[in-house]
Protein backbone atom coordinates (compact mmCIF):
# COMPACT_ATOMS: atom_id res chain seq x y z
CA UNK A 1 0.00 0.00 0.00
CA UNK A 2 1.35 3.30 -0.90
CA UNK A 3 0.79 6.28 1.84
CA UNK A 4 1.81 9.97 2.32
CA UNK A 5 5.23 8.77 1.98
CA UNK A 6 4.69 7.92 -1.50
CA UNK A 7 6.58 11.28 -3.28
CA UNK A 8 9.70 10.63 -0.67
CA UNK A 9 9.95 7.34 -1.26
CA UNK A 10 10.54 7.41 -4.69
CA UNK A 11 12.67 10.50 -4.92
CA UNK A 12 14.44 7.99 -2.62
CA UNK A 13 14.77 5.03 -4.88
CA UNK A 14 15.84 6.81 -7.64
CA UNK A 15 18.37 8.12 -5.66
CA UNK A 16 19.40 4.69 -4.74
CA UNK A 17 18.98 3.96 -8.70
CA UNK A 18 21.73 6.45 -9.86
CA UNK A 19 24.15 4.91 -6.39
CA UNK A 20 23.79 1.36 -7.57
CA UNK A 21 24.80 2.99 -10.91
CA UNK A 22 28.21 4.30 -9.83
CA UNK A 23 28.68 1.08 -7.60
CA UNK A 24 31.25 -0.23 -10.28
CA UNK A 25 33.01 2.93 -11.01
CA UNK A 26 36.08 4.17 -9.37
CA UNK A 27 35.22 7.54 -8.48
CA UNK A 28 31.97 9.29 -7.33
CA UNK A 29 30.16 11.59 -9.46
CA UNK A 30 27.66 14.51 -8.75
CA UNK A 31 24.13 13.84 -9.58
CA UNK A 32 21.99 16.07 -11.45
CA UNK A 33 18.18 17.40 -9.83
CA UNK A 34 15.68 18.58 -12.13
CA UNK A 35 12.33 19.04 -12.60
CA UNK A 36 9.49 21.13 -12.82
CA UNK A 37 6.55 21.84 -10.37
CA UNK A 38 3.33 24.00 -9.88
CA UNK A 39 1.18 24.65 -7.02
CA UNK A 40 -1.44 26.90 -5.16
CA UNK A 41 -4.33 27.72 -4.00
CA UNK A 42 -7.78 29.28 -5.71
CA UNK A 43 -11.11 29.75 -5.63
CA UNK A 44 -14.28 30.66 -7.46
CA UNK A 45 -16.91 33.77 -7.71
CA UNK A 46 -19.79 32.76 -5.53
CA UNK A 47 -17.70 30.21 -3.34
CA UNK A 48 -15.99 26.42 -3.81
CA UNK A 49 -12.72 25.51 -4.98
CA UNK A 50 -11.01 26.88 -7.81
CA UNK A 51 -12.60 25.80 -11.49
CA UNK A 52 -10.50 25.67 -14.71
CA UNK A 53 -11.89 26.61 -18.16
CA UNK A 54 -11.61 24.43 -21.35
CA UNK A 55 -13.53 24.38 -24.36
CA UNK A 56 -15.19 21.37 -24.74
CA UNK A 57 -14.01 19.11 -27.19
CA UNK A 58 -10.18 21.15 -27.28
CA UNK A 59 -7.09 19.12 -26.83
CA UNK A 60 -5.79 22.16 -24.48
CA UNK A 61 -6.24 25.37 -22.85
CA UNK A 62 -5.04 28.37 -21.86
CA UNK A 63 -2.74 28.15 -18.39
CA UNK A 64 -2.32 31.36 -17.08
CA UNK A 65 -4.62 31.66 -14.00
CA UNK A 66 -6.03 28.52 -15.14
CA UNK A 67 -4.43 25.34 -13.40
CA UNK A 68 -6.46 23.80 -10.83
CA UNK A 69 -4.00 20.80 -9.74
CA UNK A 70 -0.67 20.42 -7.73
CA UNK A 71 1.91 18.97 -10.42
CA UNK A 72 5.57 17.97 -10.27
CA UNK A 73 8.22 16.35 -11.65
CA UNK A 74 11.03 15.26 -9.83
CA UNK A 75 14.42 14.20 -11.42
CA UNK A 76 17.90 12.08 -11.12
CA UNK A 77 20.84 11.72 -13.28
CA UNK A 78 24.25 11.17 -13.86
CA UNK A 79 27.17 10.78 -15.47
CA UNK A 80 28.21 7.62 -14.75
CA UNK A 81 31.56 7.03 -16.83
CA UNK A 82 33.25 9.61 -18.95
CA UNK A 83 36.43 9.19 -21.25
CA UNK A 84 37.32 11.49 -23.40
CA UNK A 85 34.47 12.25 -25.93
CA UNK A 86 32.92 9.14 -24.63
CA UNK A 87 30.04 9.17 -22.02
CA UNK A 88 27.03 7.39 -20.41
CA UNK A 89 24.35 9.25 -18.96
CA UNK A 90 21.44 8.04 -16.94
CA UNK A 91 18.20 9.73 -16.28
CA UNK A 92 15.14 9.67 -14.24
CA UNK A 93 11.55 11.71 -13.51
CA UNK A 94 9.21 10.70 -11.82
CA UNK A 95 5.64 12.59 -12.09
CA UNK A 96 2.82 13.32 -9.39
CA UNK A 97 -0.24 15.02 -9.52
CA UNK A 98 -2.71 15.68 -7.15
CA UNK A 99 -6.20 18.17 -6.85
CA UNK A 100 -4.82 20.41 -4.34
CA UNK A 101 -7.18 19.78 -1.92
CA UNK A 102 -6.12 19.23 1.37
CA UNK A 103 -3.07 18.63 3.16
CA UNK A 104 -3.02 14.98 3.23
CA UNK A 105 -3.60 13.53 -0.53
CA UNK A 106 -2.20 10.41 -0.63
CA UNK A 107 -2.46 7.23 -3.23
CA UNK A 108 -3.48 3.87 -2.63
CA UNK A 109 -5.14 1.30 -5.19
CA UNK A 110 -8.81 2.81 -4.95
CA UNK A 111 -7.75 6.12 -5.19
CA UNK A 112 -9.98 7.80 -7.88
CA UNK A 113 -9.77 11.58 -6.43
CA UNK A 114 -6.81 12.41 -9.06
CA UNK A 115 -4.00 11.76 -7.47
CA UNK A 116 -1.57 10.12 -9.52
CA UNK A 117 2.00 8.93 -9.37
CA UNK A 118 4.29 7.64 -12.50
CA UNK A 119 7.76 6.79 -13.57
CA UNK A 120 8.27 8.79 -16.37
CA UNK A 121 11.63 8.71 -17.64
CA UNK A 122 14.45 5.79 -17.22
CA UNK A 123 16.96 5.88 -19.56
CA UNK A 124 20.89 5.45 -20.30
CA UNK A 125 22.20 7.96 -22.90
CA UNK A 126 25.52 7.27 -24.87
CA UNK A 127 27.90 9.85 -26.53
CA UNK A 128 30.33 8.90 -28.54
CA UNK A 129 30.76 5.66 -28.65
CA UNK A 130 29.44 5.09 -32.30
CA UNK A 131 32.75 6.11 -33.98
CA UNK A 132 31.35 6.90 -37.48
CA UNK A 133 28.92 9.21 -35.93
CA UNK A 134 31.31 11.05 -32.77
CA UNK A 135 28.55 13.75 -31.79
CA UNK A 136 25.48 11.16 -32.21
CA UNK A 137 23.67 9.87 -29.27
CA UNK A 138 22.42 6.43 -28.50
CA UNK A 139 20.12 5.77 -26.34
CA UNK A 140 17.18 3.61 -24.86
CA UNK A 141 14.75 3.29 -21.95
CA UNK A 142 12.03 5.29 -21.04
CA UNK A 143 12.18 8.84 -22.13
CA UNK A 144 10.94 12.14 -22.87
CA UNK A 145 11.53 11.89 -26.77
CA UNK A 146 12.30 15.65 -28.51
CA UNK A 147 9.03 17.09 -27.66
CA UNK A 148 7.29 20.17 -29.45
CA UNK A 149 4.67 21.95 -27.40
CA UNK A 150 3.19 25.62 -26.70
CA UNK A 151 3.88 26.96 -23.45
CA UNK A 152 0.97 29.00 -23.24
CA UNK A 153 -1.41 26.08 -23.41
CA UNK A 154 0.61 22.93 -21.96
CA UNK A 155 -0.25 21.62 -25.68
CA UNK A 156 2.46 19.16 -27.06
CA UNK A 157 1.25 18.42 -30.78
CA UNK A 158 4.38 16.49 -31.12
CA UNK A 159 5.35 14.00 -28.54
CA UNK A 160 5.74 10.20 -28.69
CA UNK A 161 7.42 10.13 -25.19
CA UNK A 162 7.45 6.79 -23.86
CA UNK A 163 9.89 3.26 -23.66
CA UNK A 164 11.96 3.28 -26.83
CA UNK A 165 15.37 3.29 -27.80
CA UNK A 166 17.20 4.70 -31.20
CA UNK A 167 20.20 7.18 -32.52
CA UNK A 168 19.55 10.88 -32.47
CA UNK A 169 22.09 14.06 -33.56
CA UNK A 170 23.74 12.10 -36.44
CA UNK A 171 25.74 14.76 -38.11
CA UNK A 172 25.27 14.86 -41.70
CA UNK A 173 27.23 18.19 -42.65
CA UNK A 174 23.56 19.72 -43.71
CA UNK A 175 21.01 18.68 -40.64
CA UNK A 176 21.07 16.22 -37.92
CA UNK A 177 19.58 12.67 -38.50
CA UNK A 178 17.57 11.20 -35.53
CA UNK A 179 16.10 7.32 -35.56
CA UNK A 180 13.99 6.32 -32.61
CA UNK A 181 11.58 3.14 -31.96
CA UNK A 182 8.54 4.25 -29.46
CA UNK A 183 6.06 2.28 -27.83
CA UNK A 184 2.54 3.04 -25.73
CA UNK A 185 0.83 0.17 -25.15
CA UNK A 186 -3.25 0.63 -25.37
CA UNK A 187 -5.98 -1.67 -24.44
CA UNK A 188 -7.69 -3.51 -27.13
CA UNK A 189 -11.09 -3.25 -27.02
CA UNK A 190 -11.55 -5.05 -30.12
CA UNK A 191 -9.98 -8.36 -28.34
CA UNK A 192 -12.39 -11.30 -27.18
CA UNK A 193 -12.82 -10.88 -23.29
CA UNK A 194 -10.03 -11.68 -21.61
CA UNK A 195 -7.47 -10.57 -24.45
CA UNK A 196 -4.11 -8.98 -24.53
CA UNK A 197 -3.49 -5.56 -25.29
CA UNK A 198 -2.63 -3.81 -28.05
CA UNK A 199 1.42 -2.71 -28.54
CA UNK A 200 1.48 0.54 -30.51
CA UNK A 201 4.68 1.25 -31.95
CA UNK A 202 6.02 4.03 -33.80
CA UNK A 203 9.06 4.35 -35.79
CA UNK A 204 10.56 8.17 -36.10
CA UNK A 205 12.70 9.80 -38.27
CA UNK A 206 13.71 13.35 -38.07
CA UNK A 207 15.93 16.13 -39.84
CA UNK A 208 16.62 18.60 -37.82
CA UNK A 209 18.72 21.93 -38.50
CA UNK A 210 18.37 22.38 -41.99
CA UNK A 211 19.00 26.22 -42.56
CA UNK A 212 16.88 28.14 -44.56
CA UNK A 213 17.25 31.45 -43.98
CA UNK A 214 19.54 33.60 -41.44
CA UNK A 215 18.27 32.80 -38.47
CA UNK A 216 16.10 30.08 -39.74
CA UNK A 217 16.14 26.50 -40.01
CA UNK A 218 13.70 23.97 -40.94
CA UNK A 219 12.88 20.31 -39.22
CA UNK A 220 11.19 17.48 -41.00
CA UNK A 221 9.29 14.29 -39.28
CA UNK A 222 8.23 11.37 -40.52
CA UNK A 223 6.52 9.16 -38.19
CA UNK A 224 4.92 5.58 -39.19
CA UNK A 225 2.76 3.78 -36.28
CA UNK A 226 1.21 -0.29 -35.80
CA UNK A 227 0.94 -2.88 -33.75
CA UNK A 228 2.81 -5.36 -32.84
CA UNK A 229 0.38 -8.55 -32.99
CA UNK A 230 0.93 -11.60 -30.86
CA UNK A 231 -0.41 -15.17 -31.90
CA UNK A 232 -3.15 -15.01 -30.09
CA UNK A 233 -4.68 -11.60 -31.45
CA UNK A 234 -3.67 -13.15 -35.14
CA UNK A 235 -5.74 -16.17 -34.45
CA UNK A 236 -8.49 -13.54 -33.39
CA UNK A 237 -8.31 -11.73 -36.44
CA UNK A 238 -7.33 -8.92 -34.77
CA UNK A 239 -7.08 -6.02 -37.36
CA UNK A 240 -5.45 -2.68 -35.98
CA UNK A 241 -4.80 0.27 -37.88
CA UNK A 242 -1.63 1.62 -39.51
CA UNK A 243 -1.14 5.77 -39.38
CA UNK A 244 1.60 7.67 -40.60
CA UNK A 245 2.29 11.73 -39.86
CA UNK A 246 4.39 14.10 -41.28
CA UNK A 247 5.40 17.18 -39.57
CA UNK A 248 7.20 20.22 -41.17
CA UNK A 249 8.50 22.99 -38.60
CA UNK A 250 10.22 26.28 -39.51
CA UNK A 251 12.38 27.69 -36.46
CA UNK A 252 13.25 31.40 -36.69
CA UNK A 253 15.72 31.90 -33.97
CA UNK A 254 16.05 35.54 -34.23
CA UNK A 255 12.15 37.42 -33.72
CA UNK A 256 12.15 40.96 -32.87
CA UNK A 257 14.09 39.62 -29.75
CA UNK A 258 12.74 36.39 -29.47
CA UNK A 259 11.79 33.35 -31.68
CA UNK A 260 8.86 31.85 -34.06
CA UNK A 261 8.09 28.72 -34.59
CA UNK A 262 5.76 27.62 -37.83
CA UNK A 263 4.58 24.08 -38.06
CA UNK A 264 2.55 21.99 -40.57
CA UNK A 265 1.00 18.64 -39.73
CA UNK A 266 -0.75 16.08 -41.56
CA UNK A 267 -1.74 12.20 -40.43
CA UNK A 268 -3.96 9.62 -40.96
CA UNK A 269 -5.84 6.89 -39.10
CA UNK A 270 -3.96 5.65 -36.14
CA UNK A 271 -1.27 8.64 -35.75
CA UNK A 272 -4.57 11.32 -35.82
CA UNK A 273 -4.03 11.36 -31.43
CA UNK A 274 -3.43 15.01 -30.21
CA UNK A 275 0.85 14.36 -30.13
CA UNK A 276 1.56 11.80 -32.73
CA UNK A 277 1.26 8.66 -29.99
CA UNK A 278 -0.39 5.97 -32.04
CA UNK A 279 -3.71 4.30 -31.30
CA UNK A 280 -3.94 1.82 -33.59
CA UNK A 281 -6.94 -0.69 -32.01
CA UNK A 282 -9.46 -1.45 -35.32
CA UNK A 283 -11.74 0.80 -32.93
CA UNK A 284 -10.15 3.81 -33.79
CA UNK A 285 -11.62 5.30 -36.67
CA UNK A 286 -10.52 6.12 -39.85
CA UNK A 287 -9.84 9.12 -41.47
CA UNK A 288 -6.71 12.02 -41.37
CA UNK A 289 -5.85 15.17 -39.31
CA UNK A 290 -4.14 18.18 -40.84
CA UNK A 291 -2.60 20.96 -38.29
CA UNK A 292 -1.49 24.34 -38.72
CA UNK A 293 0.23 26.26 -35.83
CA UNK A 294 2.04 29.40 -35.37
CA UNK A 295 3.79 30.39 -31.66
CA UNK A 296 6.65 32.34 -30.09
CA UNK A 297 8.09 35.20 -28.01
CA UNK A 298 8.89 38.90 -29.43
CA UNK A 299 10.09 41.68 -27.11
CA UNK A 300 8.01 44.57 -27.89
CA UNK A 301 9.98 47.50 -25.46
CA UNK A 302 12.63 47.05 -23.26
CA UNK A 303 9.81 46.55 -20.50
CA UNK A 304 7.60 44.58 -22.09
CA UNK A 305 7.41 40.85 -24.07
CA UNK A 306 4.91 39.15 -25.51
CA UNK A 307 3.64 35.11 -25.94
CA UNK A 308 1.52 34.21 -28.63
CA UNK A 309 0.06 31.03 -30.13
CA UNK A 310 -1.88 30.45 -33.30
CA UNK A 311 -3.54 26.44 -34.25
CA UNK A 312 -6.01 25.54 -36.88
CA UNK A 313 -6.86 21.71 -36.46
CA UNK A 314 -8.91 19.35 -38.74
CA UNK A 315 -10.32 15.88 -38.47
CA UNK A 316 -11.92 14.52 -41.00
CA UNK A 317 -13.15 11.21 -39.80
CA UNK A 318 -15.04 8.40 -41.58
CA UNK A 319 -17.81 7.73 -38.66
CA UNK A 320 -18.25 11.53 -38.65
CA UNK A 321 -17.45 12.73 -35.18
CA UNK A 322 -14.16 14.45 -35.78
CA UNK A 323 -13.73 18.28 -35.66
CA UNK A 324 -12.31 21.68 -36.19
CA UNK A 325 -10.64 23.11 -33.14
CA UNK A 326 -9.46 27.23 -33.62
CA UNK A 327 -7.01 28.48 -31.21
CA UNK A 328 -5.28 31.95 -30.56
CA UNK A 329 -3.93 33.26 -27.52
CA UNK A 330 -1.59 36.00 -26.28
CA UNK A 331 0.20 37.22 -22.91
CA UNK A 332 1.84 40.26 -22.71
CA UNK A 333 4.06 40.70 -19.76
CA UNK A 334 5.25 44.30 -18.62
CA UNK A 335 8.56 44.32 -16.34
CA UNK A 336 7.91 46.81 -13.33
CA UNK A 337 11.69 45.34 -12.49
CA UNK A 338 14.19 42.54 -12.63
CA UNK A 339 11.43 40.65 -9.93
CA UNK A 340 8.04 42.16 -10.55
CA UNK A 341 6.27 41.96 -13.47
CA UNK A 342 2.39 42.35 -14.86
CA UNK A 343 0.91 39.63 -17.14
CA UNK A 344 -1.98 39.33 -18.90
CA UNK A 345 -2.93 36.43 -20.73
CA UNK A 346 -6.40 36.11 -23.57
CA UNK A 347 -6.81 32.67 -25.29
CA UNK A 348 -9.49 31.93 -27.27
CA UNK A 349 -10.91 28.75 -28.42
CA UNK A 350 -13.72 27.25 -31.01
CA UNK A 351 -14.70 23.88 -31.67
CA UNK A 352 -17.03 22.68 -34.59
CA UNK A 353 -18.24 19.10 -34.64
CA UNK A 354 -18.01 17.56 -37.86
CA UNK A 355 -21.15 15.41 -37.41
CA UNK A 356 -24.57 18.24 -38.53
CA UNK A 357 -26.94 18.73 -35.21
CA UNK A 358 -24.06 19.01 -33.00
CA UNK A 359 -23.56 22.49 -31.74
CA UNK A 360 -20.03 24.14 -31.64
CA UNK A 361 -18.70 24.97 -28.47
CA UNK A 362 -16.30 28.21 -27.85
CA UNK A 363 -14.47 29.74 -24.82
CA UNK A 364 -12.66 33.42 -24.22
CA UNK A 365 -11.08 33.37 -20.87
CA UNK A 366 -8.50 36.47 -19.46
CA UNK A 367 -6.26 36.59 -16.81
CA UNK A 368 -4.34 39.17 -14.96
CA UNK A 369 -1.82 38.20 -12.91
CA UNK A 370 0.79 39.95 -10.54
CA UNK A 371 4.55 37.84 -10.51
CA UNK A 372 7.35 37.81 -8.61
CA UNK A 373 10.19 35.89 -10.86
CA UNK A 374 13.73 34.99 -10.14
CA UNK A 375 14.19 37.28 -13.19
CA UNK A 376 13.11 39.43 -16.08
CA UNK A 377 11.49 37.63 -18.99
CA UNK A 378 8.66 35.26 -20.09
CA UNK A 379 10.06 31.81 -18.78
CA UNK A 380 11.84 32.97 -15.63
CA UNK A 381 11.19 30.49 -13.55
CA UNK A 382 10.14 30.34 -10.02
CA UNK A 383 7.99 32.56 -9.83
CA UNK A 384 4.78 33.71 -7.50
CA UNK A 385 1.54 34.78 -8.59
CA UNK A 386 -2.02 36.13 -7.69
CA UNK A 387 -4.32 36.00 -10.64
CA UNK A 388 -7.93 36.70 -11.77
CA UNK A 389 -9.64 34.87 -14.59
CA UNK A 390 -12.49 35.45 -16.08
CA UNK A 391 -14.22 33.23 -18.80
CA UNK A 392 -17.17 33.58 -21.18
CA UNK A 393 -18.85 30.21 -23.31
CA UNK A 394 -21.18 29.44 -25.73
CA UNK A 395 -22.64 25.80 -27.06
CA UNK A 396 -21.61 23.85 -24.09
CA UNK A 397 -23.80 22.59 -20.58
CA UNK A 398 -20.28 23.41 -18.70
CA UNK A 399 -19.36 22.24 -15.57
CA UNK A 400 -15.97 23.20 -14.98
CA UNK A 401 -13.79 20.28 -13.19
CA UNK A 402 -15.07 21.92 -10.09
CA UNK A 403 -18.24 21.77 -9.04
CA UNK A 404 -18.31 25.50 -8.13
CA UNK A 405 -19.79 26.33 -11.98
CA UNK A 406 -23.60 25.59 -11.71
CA UNK A 407 -24.56 23.71 -14.61
CA UNK A 408 -26.33 25.59 -17.20
CA UNK A 409 -24.09 29.26 -16.34
CA UNK A 410 -22.35 30.58 -19.27
CA UNK A 411 -19.27 32.43 -17.73
CA UNK A 412 -17.52 32.44 -14.04
CA UNK A 413 -15.01 34.44 -12.11
CA UNK A 414 -11.49 32.31 -10.18
CA UNK A 415 -9.21 33.90 -8.04
CA UNK A 416 -6.09 32.65 -6.68
CA UNK A 417 -1.79 31.97 -5.63
CA UNK A 418 0.15 29.78 -7.39
CA UNK A 419 3.97 29.31 -7.40
CA UNK A 420 5.38 27.94 -10.48
CA UNK A 421 9.42 26.19 -10.92
CA UNK A 422 11.40 24.64 -13.35
CA UNK A 423 14.99 23.60 -12.96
Amino acid sequence: MIDSTTPRFALSTLAAAVALGLSGTAQAVDADFHGYGRSGIGSTEGGGDQACFKAEGAPAKYRLGNECETYAEIGLGATLYEEGDKSFYFDSLVAYVNEQGTDFEALDAADDDGNTIALRQLNVQAKGVVEAFPEATVWAGKRFYQRHDIHMNDFFYWDLSGPGGGIENIDLGFGKLSLAWMRNTSEDDAFPEGGQNLANDTFDVRLAGLATNPGGSLEIGYDYGSATLTEAQERADVDPQEGHMVTLEHTQGDWFGGFNKFAVQYATDGLIGSSGRPSTASSTPEGDMLRVLDHGLVNLSPNIDMLYAAIYEERDLDNGEGQTWMSAGIRPTYYWSDTQSTALELGYDRVDPQRSGKETSDLAKLTLAQQWSAGRGAFARPVLRAFVTYADWDGQDYNAASESIETGEDDGLTFGLQAEAWW
